[in-house]
Protein backbone atom coordinates (compact mmCIF):
# COMPACT_ATOMS: atom_id res chain seq x y z
CA UNK A 1 0.00 0.00 0.00
CA UNK A 2 1.45 3.24 -0.70
CA UNK A 3 2.46 5.75 1.78
CA UNK A 4 -0.07 8.29 0.64
CA UNK A 5 -2.86 6.21 1.36
CA UNK A 6 -1.79 5.80 4.97
CA UNK A 7 -4.87 7.03 7.00
CA UNK A 8 -3.44 8.19 9.97
CA UNK A 9 -5.98 9.55 13.18
CA UNK A 10 -4.39 12.30 15.71
CA UNK A 11 -6.00 12.60 18.84
CA UNK A 12 -4.92 15.84 20.34
CA UNK A 13 -3.90 19.38 19.00
CA UNK A 14 -1.32 20.29 21.57
CA UNK A 15 2.14 20.88 21.03
CA UNK A 16 2.51 16.74 20.64
CA UNK A 17 -0.41 16.50 18.32
CA UNK A 18 0.88 19.18 15.75
CA UNK A 19 3.98 17.61 15.71
CA UNK A 20 2.45 14.60 15.10
CA UNK A 21 0.44 15.65 12.12
CA UNK A 22 3.28 17.80 10.68
CA UNK A 23 5.47 14.52 10.28
CA UNK A 24 2.92 12.59 8.82
CA UNK A 25 2.56 15.13 6.20
CA UNK A 26 6.20 14.99 5.33
CA UNK A 27 6.22 11.50 4.89
CA UNK A 28 3.03 11.80 2.58
CA UNK A 29 0.56 10.26 5.14
CA UNK A 30 -2.73 11.62 5.42
CA UNK A 31 -3.22 12.57 8.91
CA UNK A 32 -6.80 14.04 10.98
CA UNK A 33 -6.29 15.33 14.12
CA UNK A 34 -9.25 15.20 16.25
CA UNK A 35 -9.57 18.28 19.07
CA UNK A 36 -12.94 17.86 21.09
CA UNK A 37 -12.11 21.39 22.58
CA UNK A 38 -13.40 24.20 19.51
CA UNK A 39 -11.40 27.31 19.08
CA UNK A 40 -7.95 26.55 18.36
CA UNK A 41 -4.97 24.69 18.65
CA UNK A 42 -2.93 24.65 21.68
CA UNK A 43 -4.10 22.19 23.64
CA UNK A 44 -4.19 22.73 27.67
CA UNK A 45 -1.93 26.22 27.06
CA UNK A 46 -5.91 27.37 25.77
CA UNK A 47 -7.10 26.34 29.35
CA UNK A 48 -4.96 28.05 31.65
CA UNK A 49 -5.35 30.50 35.18
CA UNK A 50 -4.81 34.03 33.86
CA UNK A 51 -1.35 34.27 35.69
CA UNK A 52 0.02 30.72 33.63
CA UNK A 53 3.36 31.79 32.06
CA UNK A 54 5.73 29.24 30.41
CA UNK A 55 7.99 27.99 33.31
CA UNK A 56 10.70 27.14 31.04
CA UNK A 57 12.68 29.74 29.45
CA UNK A 58 11.68 30.41 25.87
CA UNK A 59 14.65 29.63 23.94
CA UNK A 60 14.71 25.91 25.40
CA UNK A 61 10.67 25.63 24.80
CA UNK A 62 10.56 25.90 20.86
CA UNK A 63 10.46 23.51 17.87
CA UNK A 64 13.82 23.13 16.60
CA UNK A 65 12.44 24.39 12.73
CA UNK A 66 10.64 27.22 14.06
CA UNK A 67 12.01 29.92 16.55
CA UNK A 68 10.13 31.88 18.54
CA UNK A 69 8.84 35.75 16.81
CA UNK A 70 11.42 38.37 17.63
CA UNK A 71 8.82 40.27 20.19
CA UNK A 72 9.10 37.08 22.38
CA UNK A 73 13.09 36.05 21.85
CA UNK A 74 14.19 39.25 22.22
CA UNK A 75 11.64 40.50 25.30
CA UNK A 76 9.89 37.17 27.55
CA UNK A 77 12.08 34.85 29.02
CA UNK A 78 9.21 32.97 30.31
CA UNK A 79 6.06 33.98 27.57
CA UNK A 80 1.99 34.19 29.30
CA UNK A 81 -0.02 31.63 27.68
CA UNK A 82 -1.66 33.54 25.13
CA UNK A 83 1.83 34.18 23.46
CA UNK A 84 2.58 30.00 23.35
CA UNK A 85 -1.14 29.48 22.21
CA UNK A 86 -0.04 32.11 19.56
CA UNK A 87 3.31 30.39 18.70
CA UNK A 88 1.83 26.59 18.56
CA UNK A 89 -1.19 28.20 16.34
CA UNK A 90 1.55 29.82 13.98
CA UNK A 91 3.77 26.66 14.02
CA UNK A 92 0.58 24.81 12.48
CA UNK A 93 0.15 27.15 9.95
CA UNK A 94 3.70 27.04 8.73
CA UNK A 95 3.35 23.41 8.17
CA UNK A 96 -0.05 23.10 7.24
CA UNK A 97 -1.37 21.24 10.14
CA UNK A 98 -4.39 23.72 11.01
CA UNK A 99 -6.43 22.26 7.88
CA UNK A 100 -5.87 18.58 9.17
CA UNK A 101 -7.84 19.90 12.62
CA UNK A 102 -10.99 18.68 13.54
CA UNK A 103 -11.95 20.93 15.81
CA UNK A 104 -14.82 20.50 18.27
CA UNK A 105 -14.59 16.65 17.51
CA UNK A 106 -14.19 14.09 20.78
CA UNK A 107 -13.25 10.35 20.22
CA UNK A 108 -15.38 8.43 22.57
CA UNK A 109 -13.88 4.87 22.04
CA UNK A 110 -10.84 3.68 19.85
CA UNK A 111 -11.46 -0.55 18.30
CA UNK A 112 -8.78 -2.49 16.40
CA UNK A 113 -10.98 -4.34 14.04
CA UNK A 114 -9.87 -6.95 11.28
CA UNK A 115 -7.65 -9.13 13.86
CA UNK A 116 -9.26 -11.72 16.42
CA UNK A 117 -8.77 -10.48 19.78
CA UNK A 118 -6.55 -13.32 20.75
CA UNK A 119 -4.42 -13.32 17.98
CA UNK A 120 -4.03 -9.25 19.03
CA UNK A 121 -3.20 -10.60 22.61
CA UNK A 122 -0.50 -12.28 21.63
CA UNK A 123 1.41 -9.46 19.94
CA UNK A 124 4.61 -8.37 21.06
CA UNK A 125 5.54 -6.39 18.50
CA UNK A 126 3.08 -3.55 16.37
CA UNK A 127 0.76 -5.40 14.30
CA UNK A 128 2.70 -8.61 14.93
CA UNK A 129 5.66 -7.96 12.81
CA UNK A 130 7.00 -4.80 13.65
CA UNK A 131 5.48 -2.98 10.63
CA UNK A 132 3.57 0.04 12.02
CA UNK A 133 0.43 -0.78 9.00
CA UNK A 134 0.79 -4.70 9.50
CA UNK A 135 -0.15 -6.57 6.35
CA UNK A 136 -3.65 -4.34 5.86
CA UNK A 137 -5.60 -7.06 7.08
CA UNK A 138 -6.30 -4.32 10.10
CA UNK A 139 -7.77 -0.93 10.99
CA UNK A 140 -8.73 1.48 13.26
CA UNK A 141 -12.70 2.33 14.16
CA UNK A 142 -12.63 5.63 16.04
CA UNK A 143 -16.22 6.79 17.55
CA UNK A 144 -16.13 10.04 17.16
CA UNK A 145 -19.19 12.51 18.58
CA UNK A 146 -18.68 16.09 16.63
CA UNK A 147 -20.01 19.48 17.54
CA UNK A 148 -23.26 20.40 17.84
CA UNK A 149 -24.48 16.54 17.93
CA UNK A 150 -25.45 14.18 20.47
CA UNK A 151 -24.56 11.59 17.26
CA UNK A 152 -21.62 9.57 16.84
CA UNK A 153 -19.66 8.72 13.67
CA UNK A 154 -17.01 5.89 12.54
CA UNK A 155 -14.02 6.59 11.33
CA UNK A 156 -11.62 4.22 9.93
CA UNK A 157 -7.82 4.33 10.17
CA UNK A 158 -4.30 2.69 9.59
CA UNK A 159 -2.44 3.92 12.04
CA UNK A 160 -3.45 5.97 15.43
CA UNK A 161 -1.38 8.18 17.50
CA UNK A 162 -2.55 8.99 20.84
CA UNK A 163 -1.95 13.11 21.58
CA UNK A 164 -3.68 13.74 24.72
CA UNK A 165 -0.67 14.21 27.54
CA UNK A 166 -0.95 14.06 31.03
CA UNK A 167 -3.99 16.60 31.72
CA UNK A 168 -6.54 15.12 28.99
CA UNK A 169 -9.63 16.24 30.99
CA UNK A 170 -9.97 13.80 33.87
CA UNK A 171 -9.74 15.40 37.18
CA UNK A 172 -7.62 13.63 39.50
CA UNK A 173 -9.92 13.63 42.80
CA UNK A 174 -9.24 11.57 46.37
CA UNK A 175 -12.15 9.43 47.55
CA UNK A 176 -13.34 10.21 50.69
CA UNK A 177 -15.44 8.38 53.73
CA UNK A 178 -18.88 8.49 53.66
CA UNK A 179 -20.03 11.20 55.41
CA UNK A 180 -16.58 12.75 55.20
CA UNK A 181 -16.15 14.26 51.98
CA UNK A 182 -17.61 17.37 49.53
CA UNK A 183 -21.13 16.71 50.03
CA UNK A 184 -20.56 17.53 54.01
CA UNK A 185 -19.30 20.99 52.92
CA UNK A 186 -21.47 24.09 52.21
CA UNK A 187 -19.87 25.83 50.52
CA UNK A 188 -18.71 25.34 46.50
CA UNK A 189 -16.19 22.26 45.68
CA UNK A 190 -14.13 22.48 42.64
CA UNK A 191 -11.29 21.03 40.98
CA UNK A 192 -8.47 22.70 39.58
CA UNK A 193 -8.74 21.77 36.48
CA UNK A 194 -12.45 22.52 36.56
CA UNK A 195 -11.68 26.02 37.48
CA UNK A 196 -8.78 26.56 34.98
CA UNK A 197 -11.09 25.31 32.07
CA UNK A 198 -13.68 28.40 33.32
CA UNK A 199 -12.30 31.08 31.44
CA UNK A 200 -10.54 34.17 33.07
CA UNK A 201 -13.38 36.30 33.68
CA UNK A 202 -15.27 33.75 35.12
CA UNK A 203 -13.45 32.26 37.32
CA UNK A 204 -12.14 35.73 38.52
CA UNK A 205 -15.70 36.45 39.63
CA UNK A 206 -16.24 33.03 41.19
CA UNK A 207 -13.74 33.41 43.79
CA UNK A 208 -14.09 37.58 44.25
CA UNK A 209 -15.08 37.96 47.77
CA UNK A 210 -15.39 34.45 49.06
CA UNK A 211 -12.67 32.94 51.59
CA UNK A 212 -10.90 30.06 49.61
CA UNK A 213 -9.27 26.81 50.96
CA UNK A 214 -7.17 25.36 48.89
CA UNK A 215 -6.48 21.78 49.41
CA UNK A 216 -2.85 20.45 47.95
CA UNK A 217 0.57 22.25 47.64
CA UNK A 218 1.29 21.03 44.31
CA UNK A 219 1.87 23.75 41.01
CA UNK A 220 -1.86 24.40 40.16
CA UNK A 221 -2.40 24.57 44.06
CA UNK A 222 0.01 27.35 44.22
CA UNK A 223 -1.11 28.80 40.75
CA UNK A 224 -4.82 29.02 42.55
CA UNK A 225 -3.14 30.70 45.33
CA UNK A 226 -1.97 33.38 43.83
CA UNK A 227 -5.01 33.95 41.71
CA UNK A 228 -6.81 34.00 44.39
CA UNK A 229 -4.62 37.21 46.25
CA UNK A 230 -4.58 38.70 43.28
CA UNK A 231 -8.64 38.78 43.17
CA UNK A 232 -9.01 39.04 46.86
CA UNK A 233 -6.37 41.92 47.68
CA UNK A 234 -6.10 42.31 51.38
CA UNK A 235 -7.00 40.21 53.95
CA UNK A 236 -10.81 40.07 54.60
CA UNK A 237 -10.90 37.42 51.94
CA UNK A 238 -8.00 35.48 53.07
CA UNK A 239 -7.16 32.35 50.96
CA UNK A 240 -5.66 29.27 53.02
CA UNK A 241 -3.54 26.73 51.36
CA UNK A 242 -3.86 23.26 53.52
CA UNK A 243 -0.91 21.10 52.90
CA UNK A 244 -0.60 16.87 54.11
CA UNK A 245 3.19 17.76 54.51
CA UNK A 246 5.69 20.67 54.80
CA UNK A 247 7.17 21.44 51.59
CA UNK A 248 10.90 23.09 50.45
CA UNK A 249 10.68 25.67 48.06
CA UNK A 250 14.24 26.36 45.94
CA UNK A 251 15.47 29.58 45.97
CA UNK A 252 15.97 31.15 41.97
CA UNK A 253 18.80 33.27 43.31
CA UNK A 254 22.51 33.22 42.16
CA UNK A 255 25.49 32.91 44.18
CA UNK A 256 28.99 33.48 43.09
CA UNK A 257 26.92 33.83 39.30
CA UNK A 258 26.03 30.09 40.11
CA UNK A 259 21.60 29.40 39.59
CA UNK A 260 21.03 28.06 42.74
CA UNK A 261 17.39 26.66 40.74
CA UNK A 262 19.77 24.99 38.39
CA UNK A 263 21.85 23.62 41.78
CA UNK A 264 18.58 21.56 42.38
CA UNK A 265 17.78 20.32 39.57
CA UNK A 266 20.15 17.33 39.23
CA UNK A 267 21.15 14.69 41.39
CA UNK A 268 23.20 17.55 43.56
CA UNK A 269 19.92 18.25 45.30
CA UNK A 270 20.07 14.82 47.36
CA UNK A 271 22.86 16.13 49.26
CA UNK A 272 20.51 18.66 51.21
CA UNK A 273 17.95 16.06 52.29
CA UNK A 274 19.01 13.66 55.25
CA UNK A 275 18.72 9.63 54.65
CA UNK A 276 17.55 6.92 56.19
CA UNK A 277 21.07 4.86 57.30
CA UNK A 278 23.42 8.20 56.45
CA UNK A 279 26.47 8.44 58.05
CA UNK A 280 28.12 11.10 60.22
CA UNK A 281 29.65 12.99 56.65
CA UNK A 282 26.26 13.00 55.32
CA UNK A 283 24.41 14.12 58.04
CA UNK A 284 26.69 17.05 58.38
CA UNK A 285 26.47 17.83 55.06
CA UNK A 286 22.58 18.35 54.78
CA UNK A 287 22.50 20.47 57.89
CA UNK A 288 25.45 22.90 56.29
CA UNK A 289 23.51 23.11 52.92
CA UNK A 290 19.67 23.92 54.42
CA UNK A 291 20.51 27.45 54.61
CA UNK A 292 20.67 27.25 50.45
CA UNK A 293 16.76 26.76 50.54
CA UNK A 294 13.95 28.54 51.67
CA UNK A 295 11.22 27.18 54.24
CA UNK A 296 7.70 29.32 52.83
Amino acid sequence: MEATKKRVAIVGAGASGLTACKHALAKGFRPVVFEAAGGGVGGVWRRTLASTRLQTPAFAYRFSDFPWPPDVSGAEVFPRHDQVVEYLAAYARRHGVTECVRFGCKVLAAEYAGVHDEEAAAWERWSGNGEAFGDGSGEWLLTVQHPGSEATQIHRFDFLILCTGRFSGVAHTPTFPPNRGPEVFHGQVLHSMDYSNMGHAAADELIRGKRVAVVGSGKSAFDTVAECAAANAGGRYPCAMICRSGRWMVNGGFVWGVSLGHLFCNRLAELTVHKPGEGLALALLAILLTPLMIYK
